[in-house]
């Protein structure tokens, strides 16, 4: 008994493993319509507070399309991001993006203000906002 309980929790583990890098590989860099396409580079700038001319905003840290998001755009973790933003917050040379609780929420942030960068996973695409970059 105990070892048909394992199996089966492996097996669903093992399934929202994949689950979450197929989420993981369907990433896109949001503008309100009228956006120009970005490069990485841009994007990575925007998010590590490099480039103070847009206004990132950030899916909760319990999602998990925010941590592909970042490893994809800036090739850092997390921790790594939480803590450059700790920095810059605390020596006043910038603020981390502002957290938005879903896709919907970010999709409206940034059709709303022109210079609003958002990111979403790919089934969340709708005409309300236009991808400036896509992350795979």
């Amino acid at each position: 008994m105990n070892k048909n309980l394992l199996t089966v929790i492996l097996g669903l583990t093992t399934i929202l493993a994949l689950t979450v890098q197929a989420r993981a590989d369907e990433i896109v860099v949001v503008m309100g319509t009228g956006a120009v396409a970005l490069t990485k580079e841009q994007v990575a700038g925007i998010y590590l507070g490099r480039n103070n001319n847009r206004n990132p905003v950030d899916l909760p840290e319990s999602n998990p399309v925010r941590a592909a998001f970042y490893k994809k755009a800036t090739d850092r973790d997390p921790p790594q991001i939480k803590a450059l933003w700790s920095r810059l917050n605390f020596t006043g040379q910038g603020q981390p993006p502002k957290e938005m609780p879903d896709a919907a929420a970010v999709k409206k942030a940034v059709a709303a203000d022109p210079k609003a960068v958002g990111y979403i996973d790919k089934a969340d695409l709708d005409a309300s906002v236009k991808v400036v970059l896509a992350l795979n």
